[in-house]
């Protein structure tokens, strides 16, 4: 393997739709930031990894440590397996679709003493480079061979290596039997399960959340509003491990929402955007920011929010609670753990789920258990909240009998932020929440929150392929042989050209269009097509596909 800061790639074809490629990367004393790869596929961004890959100086890992970091691809490439992944993101929830901007960096680190060695420790890192938010997945794949990859080096990873090659793609709903060095993982997109050793793993994307909020959960409601607004956010951690999942959990508290804006699960001083981020010259950008280096103190001292944690507790032990801190006092690197803030909160603090939860700390609830709580109560605070905006949304949609297969389908109308407002008196979020508060106030800022522009922009769109396909529908449920013999060639051409460019766009645009209705709409241009002259049957049979 070779030496350096990266010690090496190993990439396999099959990877396809799981894997971008596996890395191994390794500390040299005398070649020291070196990187150097072999060759196979081209890695994103070499330095990126290689920084990303290891905890901060600072951390003090000993041992084995898990964590996940998030980083963003070269500006001009594409990977060509982005239309395959495309096909299969289609039937996905938000929080499971891949983003064809980021890559994702699942880590397994191994430090430890061993007196052969110039620095006194081995230090080396097994990483999984991917395109999919699979933290749950990835980070089981990897407790499964990497500690064994430790022991037994090359040959092992190539073979572990070899066993992904033939896993089958990801197709959301099907059940998956994905082998992996004597264990077959049973997966159904949203949850898995070790057929050999019967260990039940609920997802395969969520962490713990319970133990990430657990320092926080007074202050859960608090960060929930943070994260919805899109708020600059940083997590100040001891280790990778803390600071990754935390920020995961951040993201995750708003789900079914997606998370629009940047989030950087582990984020160093070495890191590409390091400079974009901490400039002082503008305001923080909408990001969350997840930091083990104690000079980010100093470095971000003037962002609005920051969380600074402790060491996470094992499950059924909890901390003492942080309290809210002017940011003012975050001076020095040894600051207390707490939420350093003026943030005021729009809505008041629901104290049922504060008792339901202390309550189960004191019965030594499963913090499994405690989690499903917490996500259970993040999920209809959510739901509580988008509810009104999706019901405004829907009025935007033309009615259908205004559809008219020789027309064009009608446009949505525009979302008039006054004119929703107004719809919270009757059918706002009082109608399924306990929870009071200025919940116009928090609307507003929503609005002009990138969350808000992300999520907008893709209920338009889903809206708009929706009035494209009953617009198909409508064409469908003509008679179009009858139309052609009142209207000239020229224009009964024009119509087949027209309809083999609706075809062409319900395929590439996966447009949510039955199955029957695209063979009754192929089985029409074939009637016109053959009611015409044989010079233009010819013609129009080789245009498009029919």
């Amino acid at each position: 393997c070779d030496e350096g800061r990266g010690r090496g790639l190993l990439r396999w074809d099959g990877f396809s739709a799981w894997l971008h490629c596996v890395c191994v990367v390794g500390f040299d004393l005398e070649l020291g930031q070196a990187v150097e790869v072999r060759p196979g596929r081209t890695l994103p961004s070499k330095t990126n990894i290689c920084y990303l890959s290891f905890p901060d100086s600072n951390s003090g890992c000993l041992g084995d440590t898990q964590f996940c970091f998030r980083f963003r691809q070269s500006s001009g490439r594409r990977v060509s397996l982005h239309c395959l992944l495309d096909h299969y993101d289609k039937d996905l929830p938000v929080y499971l679709k891949k983003d064809p901007a980021y890559f994702y960096g699942y880590v397994y680190f191994r430090q430890v003493r061993d007196k052969s060695l110039k620095r006194g420790y081995f230090q080396k890192s097994l990483v999984l480079i991917s395109k999919l938010p699979y933290i749950h997945f990835f980070h089981t794949v990897l407790k499964q061979i990497a500690p064994e990859y430790f022991e037994k080096s090359e040959p092992y990873l190539e073979a572990a290596c070899n066993d992904v090659d033939r896993w089958p793609a990801p197709v959301p709903g099907k059940t998956l039997h994905l082998p992996i060095m004597g264990v077959v993982m049973k997966v159904i997109t949203f949850y898995f399960i070790y057929t050999h050793i019967s260990v039940i793993l609920p997802t395969v994307h969520e962490v713990d959340l319970f133990r990430c909020f657990c320092p926080v959960f007074l202050h859960s409601q608090m960060l929930w509003e943070l994260v919805l607004l899109g708020e600059p956010l940083v997590v100040m951690a001891p280790s990778p491990s803390e600071s990754s999942e935390t920020v995961l959990a951040l993201v995750n508290c708003i789900s079914p929402l997606k998370y629009f804006s940047d989030f950087r699960p582990y984020f160093t001083i070495h890191d590409s955007e390091f400079k974009e981020y901490t400039t002082r010259t503008q305001a923080p950008p909408s990001v969350i920011l997840g930091v083990t280096n104690p000079f980010f103190a100093k470095t971000l001292q003037h962002w609005p929010h920051i969380i600074r944690i402790g060491d996470l507790k094992p499950a059924g032990e909890i901390p003492k609670q942080v309290k809210v801190k002017k940011l003012k006092n975050l001076k020095t690197l040894d600051s207390k753990p707490g939420v350093y803030t003026s943030y005021k909160p729009y809505l008041s603090r629901d104290e049922e789920i504060i008792k339901q939860l202390q309550k189960g700390v004191q019965q030594k609830r499963p913090s499994e258990a405690q989690s499903v709580i917490l996500r259970r109560y993040f999920l209809e605070l959510t739901q509580s909240f988008i509810i009104p905006l999706e019901r405004y949304v829907a009025s935007l949609m033309p009615l259908q009998k205004s559809i008219s297969p020789w027309k064009s389908p009608p446009q949505l109308r525009q979302f008039l932020p006054e004119e929703f407002m107004k719809t919270l008196e009757k059918t706002g979020p009082q109608l399924t929440s306990r929870i009071k508060g200025d919940w116009i106030g928090l609307y507003r800022h929503f609005l002009k929150s990138p969350n808000f522009d992300g999520w907008f922009k893709t209920r338009r769109k889903e809206m708009t392929q929706k009035l494209e396909a009953l617009h198909l529908e409508a064409l469908c449920e003509e008679d179009l042989l009858l139309w052609t013999q009142k209207h000239t060639e020229v224009e009964t051409v024009d119509l087949v050209l027209k309809l083999k460019n609706k075809l062409l766009q319900a395929d590439r645009e996966h447009l949510p269009v039955k199955p029957d209705t695209m063979e009754k709409l192929r089985t029409h241009i074939d009637a016109i097509i053959l009611a015409l002259p044989e010079d233009l049957q010819g013609i129009l049979l080789k245009t498009g596909m029919t």
